[in-house]
């Protein structure tokens, strides 16, 4: 409910997600500003990266859980802030902006609650983030 009381209030909301998600992305006056994605690819674990723009002052956080109920209620997880300056700057400027430019495994997220691929005209470049990373290991300084 919070997610969509932040679009209704014009905030820019970008997920990212690997299965189930709830929301309904897309629908005017309730989440105009919701855009939901999914990487189908060739590994099952994905990045578990929060990015808040917090009004300019950015905050980031990684943790270990999916945020749903049965991860959070029943498990030990663990969610903490990225301090390094370094890592949260290679974070903003490098990991998720490859993450959110795959066009190559991504699937949207429709407001009727069902994904379609990611349909890629000749004029965007191919992306493949999960091949991206690997080919990148290690040198996240390296912008695409």
């Amino acid at each position: 409910m919070a997610l969509y009381r932040a679009s209704q209030a014009g905030v820019r909301v970008v997920l990212q997600v690997r299965g189930i998600c709830c929301l309904r992305p897309g629908i005017p006056g309730l989440s105009d500003t919701i855009r939901v994605t999914s990487i189908v690819g060739r590994f099952l674990e994905h990045a578990r990266i929060f990015y808040f723009h917090n009004g300019g002052k950015p905050e980031i956080f990684l943790g270990s859980a999916d945020l749903m109920p049965r991860n959070l209620d029943r498990r030990v997880e663990v969610l903490f802030p990225v301090d390094d300056a370094a890592l949260r700057s290679a974070l903003i400027d490098t990991v998720i902006p490859v993450q959110l430019s795959d066009t190559e495994k991504t699937r949207v997220l429709l407001p009727r609650g069902t994904y379609r691929r990611f349909e890629r005209t000749p004029e965007i470049p191919a992306v493949n983030a999960q091949a991206w990373f690997m080919e990148h290991s290690g040198c996240w300084h390296h912008r695409m």
